[in-house]
């Protein structure tokens, strides 16, 4: 037996297994930490993707939004990026420190206190320059029209009425979107709670209950909501995205900056590179973690390691994960749902009321249907059995019901930048 170490909430946890069983630990592919970030996002600016460089397309005395991830996304690290793209907003391209507001684009989570906005913007920002979280529920949102897809957007006031809005976030891969940041800072990063749900309501098949299968991992042709954010987006007519892509160590590699749609696209072209790692075969069983802290603070938010890694495990196959989870299913609606699982109505009360965190659960329920799931987590048993999954706050409890005797096994120590991909002329 040999000890695998993953990363646990803030801490690790370790996992005894058959090393002679173990066919690989699966790792992203390399890609250098960026040495000068400061320097590396001024590169970016001054030579965007599609578009002048950003000093050149905000306006004299022009009115900035500076739209910005959450805390579920404080993996990207974007603290150590606003300080320098605040500082170049105000000298480069002359914008006042009163004409600049930094918007958090919350979705439909609930938007943090100043501690927390601090953290994620620096507290010298913080104090220089107007920082508020968006409310996918406030009484000012402003209409810009409706997309192709029906969906009518409602954008929060701030961004919507600045005269240039400048987006910064993190390109990764995505389960509904295909893929995560660029445009889906502003849908659903800044928009309504009703545009949202009308959004992703497309998750959806609209003949069956079960997700659509134009959705999933890295797929963006053909997608409805990818469509459908990209539209929305487009809505804004001054917009410029800043684009990171961390490395498999969650190590800001790379910023694309420029266009809101062809820097994006690049950015996730590199994540692929990044992110995809080849193996010959599926295997029986899967150990993996979320990679930690945010990644595992919630179900909700833990699970996209399922949408990663299942492509390596054989249908029916086992899943151990890594999961903390201290926020349980994350939104306080999350196992609410499991009501109306257990008495047959979650699919009229998804299509009638949907919400993110009623299809997140939905989700999840699929993903039990198609492998068995083990969790070391916080989560009492009890909450996530009627969904299909196990979990365990002892290990040695966890691995005798799993039962890996005889079984093949990929460790994938961070499931958030691994995705893996069978392809027979792989050599592990």
């Amino acid at each position: 037996m040999k000890e695998y170490q993953f990363a646990y909430g803030h801490g690790s946890v370790t996992v005894p297994l058959d090393e002679g069983s173990v066919l690989a630990v699966l790792h992203g592919n390399d890609a250098p930490a960026m040495q000068d970030i400061r320097a590396g996002l001024l590169e970016s600016l001054a030579h965007p993707i599609g578009s002048k460089p950003l000093c050149e397309e905000i306006p004299a005395g022009a009115s900035v939004a500076l739209v910005v991830s959450d805390m579920s996304r404080f993996w990207m690290r974007q603290d150590l990026v606003v300080p320098h793209l605040v500082e170049y907003l105000h000298t480069a391209c002359s914008v006042n420190y009163g004409k600049l507001t930094i918007v958090v684009a919350n979705g439909t989570h609930t938007g943090g206190d100043e501690q927390e906005l601090r953290t994620l913007v620096t507290s010298n920002v913080f104090d220089k320059v107007r920082v508020e979280n968006h409310d996918c529920e406030a009484k000012d949102l402003v209409y810009l029209g409706t997309t192709a897809h029906d969906t009518p957007v409602w954008l929060n006031k701030t961004v919507a009425t600045a005269d240039f809005v400048v987006c910064l976030g993190a390109c990764t891969h995505h389960i509904m979107a295909g893929f995560g940041g660029g445009r889906k800072s502003i849908l659903p990063g800044v928009s309504g709670l009703q545009t949202i749900r009308h959004n992703h309501a497309y998750s959806l098949d609209p003949k069956a209950l079960r997700s659509n299968p134009k959705i999933g991992n890295g797929v963006l042709t053909g997608n409805p909501l990818h469509e459908d954010m990209c539209e929305a987006a487009a809505m804004l007519p001054h917009l410029f995205m800043v684009n990171l892509v961390m490395n498999a160590q969650m190590q800001l590699h790379a910023i694309f900056s420029g266009h809101y749609l062809k820097s994006w696209e690049a950015g996730c072209a590199l994540v692929n590179k990044i992110y995809q790692v080849d193996v010959p075969e599926q295997a029986d069983v899967i150990v993996a973690s979320c990679g930690g802290f945010p990644k595992d603070i919630s179900l909700y938010q833990g699970t996209k390691t399922v949408d990663n890694v299942e492509s390596g495990l054989k249908p029916g196959g086992t899943l151990i994960l890594m999961l903390e989870a201290p926020e349980g299913g994350g939104p306080e609606e999350y196992f609410g749902w499991c009501q109306n699982l257990l008495d047959g109505t979650i699919e009229q009360r998804l299509r009638e009321a949907f919400t993110v965190a009623g299809y997140i659960f939905f989700q999840n329920c699929e993903q039990a249907q198609r492998q068995k799931i083990f969790l070391y987590s916080s989560i009492p048993d009890e909450l996530v059995r009627p969904m299909g999954m196990r979990s365990f706050s002892d290990m040695g409890a966890l691995l005798k019901e799993a039962d890996l005797a005889g079984k093949s096994i990929y460790v994938i120590p961070n499931g958030a930048t691994v995705v893996p991909h069978v392809c027979k002329e792989a050599v592990l």
